[in-house]
């Protein structure tokens, strides 16, 4: 849609020269500027030389230019209408308007890499060479603006910040980008639908065996090398490939289908519509059809399109105007978003891109609170001889908020702050920190029209993985309301708003992708990255095709057999030119030998591997221990019992991130669960009384002096009653004050309830704690806070807020002044005056204990309540004077105006004046609940010998808390903690060597608690001393973790010690960390599924992670060990048979089993029986959760290892050998077909049996599989004439001859496999008492 008030007005003569040429060969320096830049900056740059010598005068119209400028559009093929609506174009002519929008758009800098234009022409981009197959056109005179064009001052002060993170985009809000930005979707698919057959096949390709036997396979199109049939080769590698390949095509599916659902998720935007542009509105024959008819147009193009411009210019002063703008609520696929779209979110909304907030106002329900003086806060402020706090005003704090809030376009004025702008949101999801963040919209867009969104433009640094920081900024282009007339005031350049209001953008006007909108609240919000270029997106790895251990194991003991292969051929060869002389080449002999023995190296190894994968998934997904597990990667469920390190997120993951204040202590008592009715009555006994029950009667507001005088508790009347008292009644005033939350009411279930509003989740609790022994936050804005009796629903307290000092990382504290009002309170009139001022503080002990003044229980409480995981924080106050106060507040402003360190000299002010000598009132203790059955799960985790790292984007404090709570740190341990090792470092270079020293003096009993910054300052200064040390400790909390940093670690943990890793989390930003996992977990979060649809696996409960590992993990590995040895046994013994035979007939390379015997060996008669060893386990689910120590016997490999191999191997070479020696010793005849069927049905049946005797538990299926699979052979044997010599298999000569062979091949395996067990057992026997 085209936008009036950025449309040029022409200051250019009407006639013009009518050379038909004059317009072709021109330069571009003689394109004036645009004619809507008004003010002071649009003559500087009209007057400002572009060229030495050179200039311009009158712009140039667009109705003069033509030929190639137009060329671009017809090579775009979307296009978007008037109405939003995408439409297929074949050349642009049709709407020239919007073709020289879009031709704009991509010359532009509405993209990535176009820098803005600076007044010095050197700092300009190339200029862009003019001819007929010249490039694109700048149009700066003509729709610039619409393009998201924007000329900046050089010497503007955002701009240099700007400069800092790169080459800045523009967008127009509500305008269509041009198709350079990346749609936005979700996209955890690994393949692309034209990359699958490439990448899948040299994956498999890749793997040994397969090249082997494509090589093999190809060989038999050579005569000399042909063995037997040709589809006896082919058809079993194509069918190893098809299962694989379809395998992988199923899975990627699946994740596009869930993909799918994420990115269908409806949003509502506003489409800012030109109602002058509508179809409905316009004149007969001026919309015109944009279809591929226009493609043949040749001759009439260009009058088109110069028609259609001059009919434009005609419209530009009668139908661009802002009142034609319609704003309309439509609702759109997530991955519908366009960059520049408008997107209205609500309470619980997940963001779905990148979006700078243009407004936000309150949807909560009514409010009332009288505020009875603050209209006169300067004259209070001159009676009581304080400063005039920096503060807005209010006349009312009485928050109405009518229906229509909650309609874009209805004006919000709400005097508490409901339309002030202000939204909260939840980003555990995208940096893992719990605090929520208070989001700002800017004071440029808050106020305005929705209509007026249009006049817009945001612009913004390139897309960048830093999700803290964000610069920017947002311009405010003149209106243009009234209509343009020739020769008017507007046509001499002058306009009743002719300036371009700029505003600054900051992280705090942002809201990334991923986020959560927290408060009750709705915001509009400009889409500004989308899909691969929001800060989620460019903080998460791609994902990667995952190998397991197992797999590359296998892989090469498949080159181990590959040697011993081409060494058998070769032996064998020189043995023959040694006996006879050979009737081919020496290298022909070879290949047909290495043709020949190819079943050592079981090309159906990868296929029951990985159809025993699909069996492994089926039982994960069906357990109904573990609801809602999902297999997203199931080629990889073995490496789920190989696991040596475990990386857990912290928050939503062993965590429910809810708190909960679990204890108080005042001094001289600790109050805890049933005890907390004690405080409740002490509660109604201080502010109860005070608060008449009859409404009808007034009220007297309380303060702290007042407390002093409450009523003792009936039948108490001690004095250490009273002062208990008293001090409880302190601590809960304190701690309803001093914190930065604010009360909401929703409607839920039609009943009104009160919501409580903060960054933090502990303010949150702590208030909601207050409320529940009988002080409710019943109000607060920016300059008061009012407190009610629960007990008789009147205001207990009333304060003005005269400074508020919030918590950082850095103070670990939180602290408020404030002044009571005195007096009567009612429903109906107020009379109060201000009162005591007291300044209140919480934060954490270890920065408390130097603050409040001295005493003897302090540090003991917080060490007993820190053991017992609780968040600790120290509650102080201290009462100020009046003269006090402005001592401070004088010396507090002054600080805050300096230049140089400001910071550090407004610390140092609150410390001299506040900080000292506080009263300590109490101690807390929050605790944040522990997701279900967590501290046992670490606990099993721990004694199955899996090391546990906790990396959390949340404070040092609270990651503390949680690993002690969660046991994740053992009270035999002790926690080393890093902080600020960079800062340390500075200042003495040794400081990182000596803290890695002190570490690694006791590594087996030390848990190591480190920050973000040190962490990367190890990593990247001391990388390979500190992964060696850390890899050592039994736990390593991490925290401030970025996403980025989580994948790094997972990284350099898997390159150093080239063990299995899993990382388990729910939130996005742990997407990367799972992705860069060898096996990733994702838990089902509160707020997503980003982290379970990215993950391998995914769970609902931190707890299934056990069972996900000890049991199925481990009869995964296990199982596919024993599948794997049988397969490669399976190969192995016919080979063996094959090389006997070769030696009796003189060495000669030709076959002992043929086609149908060879394949339906592998297939049909030992296929079944060996694949039903998946259904094999040594011991129940119990004994394997009773004794964890079993799964950590795993984690070397020591089920399928090189020795384990050349046991079987050397078996293999036994039982082959004595089967094919033993047949043609007891037969006679090596050629007959007696031989076949004798040494053949030995190989069946030893095989068969070979299972039996290694099955530890026996299930229904196996003992099936067996006794059907002997069956079937038995059954076919009529059928194998061709091969066998049928009368011989039905004599007694033929059985006494097969169960001789057999009892040679199978008693001596079998009786040492029993005296080994016996003299060794292994420990499954040991726990099952066998």
């Amino acid at each position: 849609m085209s936008r009036a008030h950025q449309c040029h007005q022409p200051n250019a003569p009407n006639t013009y020269p009518d050379d038909p040429d004059s317009d072709i060969e021109i330069d571009i320096q003689e394109l004036g500027p645009r004619a809507n830049e008004d003010g002071e900056q649009g003559r500087r740059l009209q007057e400002r030389k572009i060229t030495e010598g050179g200039g311009f005068d009158s712009p140039i119209p667009l109705r003069h230019l033509h030929s190639g400028v137009f060329r671009g559009a017809a090579r775009r093929a979307r296009r978007f209408d008037t109405n939003g609506t995408e439409t297929t174009s074949g050349s642009g002519a049709d709407d020239p308007q919007e073709a020289g929008r879009e031709d704009s758009s991509e010359s532009y800098n509405v993209g990535d890499a176009t820098p803005l234009l600076n007044d010095d022409t050197t700092d300009q981009p190339r200029k862009p060479r003019l001819g007929l197959f010249g490039g694109r056109l700048h149009l700066p005179n003509y729709l610039s603006r619409e393009s998201g064009y924007v000329n900046v001052d050089a010497n503007d002060d955002g701009l240099e910040e700007i400069q800092k993170v790169g080459i800045p985009r523009s967008i127009s809000v509500g305008q269509y980008p041009p198709p350079r930005f990346p749609p936005n979707a979700v996209s955890n698919a690994k393949y692309t639908p034209w990359g699958f057959l490439p990448r899948t096949l040299y994956n498999e390709f890749s793997f040994f065996i397969n090249m082997y036997f494509l090589l093999v396979s190809l060989s038999q199109v050579i005569p000399q090398l042909r063995i037997g049939v040709l589809w006896s080769y082919i058809v079993p590698l194509a069918l190893v490939l098809t299962l694989t390949l379809g395998k992988e095509a199923y899975d990627d599916i699946a994740r596009r289908r869930r993909d799918g659902e994420a990115n269908k998720e409806p949003y509502t935007i506003l489409r800012l519509r030109d109602s002058s542009k509508d179809p409905k509105h316009r004149k007969i024959g001026q919309t015109r059809t944009m279809k591929s008819q226009s493609r043949k147009r040749t001759g009439n193009a260009r009058q088109h399109r110069l028609d259609a411009i001059v009919e434009e210019e005609e419209n530009v002063g009668q139908n661009n105007v802002l009142w034609n703008i319609e704003v309309d609520e439509i609702r759109i696929r997530s991955r519908d978003l366009k960059v520049g779209d408008v997107v209205k979110l609500g309470k619980g909304q997940r963001v779905p891109a990148d979006l700078v907030i243009l407004q936000s106002y309150s949807t909560e329900s009514t409010v009332s609170i009288i505020a009875p003086v603050t209209e006169d806060v300067g004259s209070i402020m001159k009676a009581s001889s304080l400063p005039k706090p920096e503060m807005e005003t209010s006349t009312a704090t009485t928050i109405v908020v009518p229906e229509d809030t909650q309609r874009p376009g209805s004006q919000h004025s709400v005097s508490d702050g409901s339309g002030s702008g202000e939204t909260f949101i939840r980003t555990d999801q995208l940096d893992g920190e719990t605090d929520w963040k208070l989001r700002l919209a800017s004071p440029l867009t808050q106020t305005l029209d929705p209509r007026e969104f249009t006049r817009l433009t945001i612009i913004a640094g390139k897309p960048a993985r830093a999700v803290n920081e964000f610069v920017g900024k947002v311009e405010l282009s003149p209106r243009r309301d009234i209509p343009f007339i020739q020769g008017t005031a507007l046509d001499q350049g002058q306009t009743p708003d002719s300036t371009t209001l700029t505003a600054p953008l900051t992280i705090d006007n942002t809201a990334w992708a991923n986020t959560v909108v927290a408060s009750s609240t709705t915001i509009l919000a400009v889409v500004v990255y989308t899909g691969a270029q929001t800060r989620q997106a460019l903080s998460t790895s791609s994902s990667r095709s995952k190998v397991g251990l197992l797999e590359l194991e296998i892989n090469n003991l498949t080159k181990i057999l590959c040697i011993l292969t081409l060494t058998l051929s070769a032996v064998l060869v020189g043995i023959q030119s040694f006996y006879t002389k050979p009737e081919r080449k020496w290298y022909v002999s070879v290949t047909r030998f290495l043709i020949l023995f190819s079943t050592i190296i079981p090309l159906s190894l990868r296929v029951n591997l990985d159809l025993a994968k699909s069996v492994y998934a089926w039982f994960i997904e069906r357990d109904r221990d573990m609801p809602g597990a999902v297999v997203r990667t199931s080629t990889i469920p073995e490496d789920l019992g190989r696991i040596e390190y475990l990386l857990s997120d912290k928050t939503g993951t062993l965590t429910q991130n809810e708190m909960d204040l679990r204890k108080v202590h005042v001094g001289t008592v600790s109050y805890a669960n049933e005890a907390m009715e004690e405080v409740a009555s002490y509660v109604r006994q201080g502010f109860s009384n005070a608060s008449s029950m009859d409404a009808s009667q007034q009220a007297m507001l309380v303060s702290p002096s007042s407390l002093l005088n409450a009523t003792s508790v009936a039948g108490s009347t001690t004095r250490t009653r009273r002062e208990i008292g008293s001090r409880v009644r302190d601590v809960v005033l304190a701690l309803a004050l001093c914190h930065n939350v604010t009360p909401t009411t929703e409607e839920e279930n039609g009943h009104t309830v009160t919501a409580y509003q903060a960054s933090s989740p502990d303010e949150i609790a702590i208030v909601r704690w207050t409320e529940s022994v009988g002080l409710r936050v019943i109000h607060r804005d920016r300059h008061s806070i009012a407190l009610q009796s629960v007990d008789s629903s009147r205001i207990a307290v009333r304060v003005r807020i005269l400074d508020v000092f919030p918590f950082t990382s850095e103070g670990k504290r939180m602290g408020i002044i404030v002044q009571f009002l005195q007096g009567v309170e009612s429903t109906t009139t107020a009379s109060t005056e201000l009162g005591e001022i007291w300044f209140y503080q919480k934060g954490a002990d270890t920065v408390m204990t130097t603050i409040v003044a001295t005493n003897d229980w302090l540090d003991e409480e917080t060490a007993n309540m820190a053991r017992e995981g609780l968040r600790t924080l120290v509650v102080g106050r201290r009462k100020l004077s009046g003269q006090q106060y402005a001592d401070f507040a004088s010396s507090y402003k002054e600080a805050s105006m300096s230049l140089h360190s400001r910071e550090a000299n407004m610390a140092q002010i609150i410390k001299t004046h506040l900080e000292n000598s506080l009263e300590l009132l109490g101690v807390t203790g929050v605790e944040d609940k522990l997701q279900e059955n967590v501290k046992p799960s670490l606990e099993l985790l721990r004694n199955a010998g899996i090391k546990i790292w906790m990396l959390t984007g949340d404070k040092v404090e609270t990651a503390r808390c949680v690993a002690i709570s969660s046991k994740l740190v053992s009270r035999a341990q002790h926690i080393h903690t890093i902080t600020s090792l960079h800062t340390a470092a500075r200042a003495s270079p040794t400081a990182a060597s000596d803290t890695l020293s002190l570490l690694a003096a006791n590594p087996d009993s030390t848990a190591l608690l480190i920050d973000g910054d040190s962490l990367s300052y190890l990593l990247t200064n001391h990388r390979h001393a500190f992964i060696s040390l850390a890899v050592l400790l039994p736990a390593v909390i991490a925290c401030r973790c970025s996403p980025t940093q989580k994948a790094d670690v997972a990284l350099l943990i898997r390159t150093h010690t080239k063990k299995r890793i899993a990382c388990v989390g729910d939130g996005g930003n742990d997407v990367s960390m799972i992705q860069a996992a060898d096996v990733g977990v994702g838990i089902v979060g509160k707020e997503g599924r980003q982290a379970s649809l990215a993950a391998d696996f995914s769970i609902t409960q931190f707890h299934h992670l056990t069972k996900l590992l000890l049991w199925h993990g481990r009869n995964s590995y296990k199982r596919s060990a024993k599948l794997a040895q049988f397969v490669i046994h399976r190969g192995l013994l016919i080979s063996v048979c094959q090389t006997v035979y070769s030696i009796a007939t003189h060495y000669e390379p030709n076959a002992l089993f043929r086609d149908w015997l060879l394949i339906g060996y592998s297939t049909v008669y030992t296929q079944f029986s060996v694949f039903s060893l998946v259904l094999d386990r040594d011991v129940d689910e119990a004994l394997a959760s009773l004794y964890p120590e079993l799964y950590k016997e795993l984690t070397p490999g020591t089920s399928l290892s090189y020795r384990t191999f050349f046991v079987w191997l050397f078996v293999s070479i036994y039982q082959g050998t004595l089967i094919q020696y033993l047949s043609e010793y007891l037969v006679g005849s090596a050629t007959d077909g007696r031989l076949l069927a004798v040494s053949f049905s030995a190989l069946v049946i030893n095989e068969l049996v070979m299972v039996a005797m290694s099955v530890t538990t026996w299930h229904w299926i196996m003992i099936a599989s067996i006794l059907g699979t002997a069956a079937l052979y038995i059954g076919t044997v009529p059928f194998l004439g061709t091969y066998f010599d049928l009368a011989f298999v039905w004599t007694w000569g033929f059985v006494w001859r097969v169960s001789a062979i057999l009892a040679v091949s199978l008693i001596p395996p079998y009786v040492i496999r029993v005296v080994g067990r016996t003299l060794r057992p292994p420990s499954y026997r040991k726990v099952r008492g066998v």
